[in-house]
């Protein structure tokens, strides 16, 4: 499916100091399964893949169509995990001008519930007057503020467009199975709903409905996207040598990286369809590491576009940084370079070729470039962007972070520090409840 190349961190880092890490990742991978790891409840992303039935699947794909049968537009509410993964999904196996078409074979998917600008939300709901639209409302509690304020937004605007027996039909929740916010109106309104498992947190969620449900309503393939991520899942299980498992060689390498002084990671692309992958793996990395003054900083650039702005940085800036490079090896489309008779331009020694072959020698003059640079650099090739090699390539993250963070030392499945603002936010909007709060933010304004 996919293959991991290390050898551009050699003479940074040894062979010989990765090797060492097999033991430790023999750990990792046991306390992984036998959930004697921190955050051992929330091991539930694990073993995902290959325990999704056909019934559920066919259940999504149905909900799916009642979506694309009902509806122009879909608006998919949630924030972190949940919208990240099915908007990386997206993004990356759709045509990137297909907003711009007036006939498609599925809903335009829209995303709300990530921020609170009011600009967004207003142009937002200006967009969808008159639009047959629905939503899929993506939240465990139901009280996350960015999420719920959408929605409370979102759920007006569709009853009073189409009517209560219509919203009924379109709008849809993935939420708790019993308790929360989300499940009461759920179960008060009628809504078709999906259970958001509680061993699975947000960020390692979207083999869930959470996203799975989002990406069959764009059209493409989750029975694939699934399958993908199953021989993935058998790629990097426990029982496959430590030399063989692309998942244990990045866990490893990137930790033997973060010992010798090499701070930030940056993911890297040379197709804008992965910006959304590369945005899904910032959270991914960033919430289960970063703990108790330790983790790795998970950057992320769009190349060649980031060259000519943060390149130089890269280039000579400071040296904590290395690279790993998301290669992916055949474009969807063909297209060649033109001859033009005044050659005013020069480029007409690319005349004939590929546009994909002009992009690929970008790629590999940068990694030349920056690991003469002092940027150790990691490849990981994607033979193409299809469902089942998107679904794959998210799942080795996961793996990987899983192992990578038991080599950290961290309990990567929880985030206590995102709990931090929403407590200032609450409490300097006055939330009933956080009274002392408020009176001692305030005495520091």
């Amino acid at each position: 499916m996919i293959s991991l190349n290390i050898e551009k961190t050699f003479g940074f880092i040894s062979k010989e100091s990765i090797s060492a890490y097999e033991a430790k990742v023999k750990e990792a991978q046991e306390a992984l399964e036998n959930g004697t790891c921190k955050g051992s409840d929330f091991l539930g992303w694990l073993h995902l893949p290959s325990s999704i039935t056909k019934e559920h699947l066919d259940d999504l794909k149905a909900t799916a169509q009642v979506l694309r049968d009902n509806c122009e537009v879909v608006v998919v509410a949630g924030i972190g995990g949940s919208y990240l993964g099915a908007r990386a999904v997206i993004e990356a196996l759709s045509n990137s001008f297909v907003w711009l078409q007036e006939k498609k074979n599925a809903p335009t998917i829209l995303f709300a519930g990530h921020n609170i600008g009011e600009d967004y939300l207003y142009e937002l709901t200006e967009y969808l007057k008159g639009k047959k639209f629905g939503v899929i409302n993506i939240s465990k509690s139901g009280t996350t503020t960015e999420t719920a304020l959408a929605f409370r937004l979102l759920k007006k605007q569709c009853e009073d467009q189409r009517g209560k027996e219509t919203a009924q039909k379109v709008i849809v929740a993935i939420t708790d199975a019993k308790k929360g916010a989300a499940r009461v109106t759920a179960d008060k309104e009628g809504y078709k709903s999906f259970i958001i498992p509680d061993n699975v947190g947000g960020r390692f969620s979207v083999l869930t409905p959470v996203g799975l449900l989002p990406i069959a309503v764009a059209g493409f393939d989750i029975d694939k996207l699934v399958a993908g991520a199953v021989e993935m899942e058998k790629a990097c299980g426990a029982d496959v040598p430590f030399e063989q498992n692309p998942a244990a060689l990045y866990a490893a390498t990137r930790n033997e990286l973060y010992k010798n002084g090499k701070k930030i990671e940056i993911l890297v692309n040379f197709n804008p369809k992965l910006h959304y992958v590369n945005e899904w793996w910032k959270q991914l990395y960033g919430e289960s590491e970063g703990k108790e003054g330790k983790g790795i900083f998970p950057a992320a650039v769009d190349f060649s576009t980031d060259l000519h702005s943060m390149g130089q940085w890269i280039q000579e800036g400071e040296r904590t940084i290395y690279e790993t490079v998301i290669s992916v090896e055949q474009p969807t489309h063909k297209l060649v370079v033109p001859s033009d008779d005044e050659n005013l331009d020069g480029l007409n020694f690319l005349a004939g070729k590929r546009v994909d072959e002009v992009n690929k020698m970008a790629e590999l003059g940068t990694q030349l470039a920056h690991v003469d640079g002092g940027v150790p650099n990691m490849r990981i090739s994607v033979p193409a962007l299809t469902e089942e090699c998107i679904g794959g390539l998210l799942y080795f993250f996961e793996k990987a972070c899983g192992i990578s963070g038991y080599l950290l030392g961290v309990n990567a499945f929880n985030q206590p520090g995102v709990e931090a603002y929403k407590k200032n936010m609450f409490a300097l909007l006055n939330k009933p409840g956080y009274e002392a709060e408020s009176k001692a933010i305030r005495a520091r304004l």
